[in-house]
């Protein structure tokens, strides 16, 4: 059976298949709930992605996460991201006075609507004003505690050596193994 990673960005194939170079993109657009709970948002795309068709799929969230907020924006990123974008954003933690923050992917595997499995990936960091150039997000103004750079000013290769869904899809290639290790059942 194949493994379908759901996804429209090339740049999180590319990160999962270095990691699981079975996995294969499906591009195809589920609706996605709002909530501040992320897992909430994976089973919800994961059963919809069950309902299409029979296979085993991995969907991720990946948020970011303002200790001066109480937790905000999370995986409501997006949303602030449309409406006022990394200088916003930065501009609040300046006036806020605390700049502590997690970047937090969660990826959701599903086989069957009764077997989810979530892995989780965390850095902490602090909100920077933008240094960077990057189409990725919020890259540019996240600065992952320990380096002295944003996200966006680190190389592709440097940034995903030590990414929160590098630390998320590392778990879930070592359940994967224990999985095909324990079952004639292999992926």
């Amino acid at each position: 059976m194949v493994l379908y990673f759901i996804t429209g960005s090339k740049n999180k194939l590319n990160e999962a298949k270095s990691v699981i170079p079975i996995v294969e993109q499906l591009d195809i657009d589920l609706p996605e709930i709002q909530d501040v709970d992320a897992r909430k948002i994976i089973k919800a795309k994961l059963l919809e992605a069950l309902n299409h068709r029979k296979a085993e799929f991995i969907v991720e969230d990946t948020s970011l996460y303002f200790e001066c907020l109480g937790g905000l924006p999370g995986p409501l990123i997006k949303w602030f991201m449309k409406t006022i974008g990394n200088e916003g954003l930065s501009n609040i933690i300046a006036k806020l006075g605390n700049a502590k923050a997690e970047a937090k992917t969660i990826i959701g595997y599903a086989k069957s609507p009764e077997e989810i499995y979530y892995f989780e990936g965390s850095i902490k960091g602090n909100i920077v004003y933008p240094r960077g150039k990057s189409n990725f997000g919020w890259d540019p103004i996240f600065q992952p505690e320990g380096y002295s750079k944003s996200f966006a000013e680190m190389g592709q290769d440097e940034k995903n050596k030590i990414s929160m869904r590098r630390l998320a899809l590392n778990k879930l290639k070592e359940f994967m193994e224990k999985k095909v290790d324990s079952s004639p059942e292999s992926f």
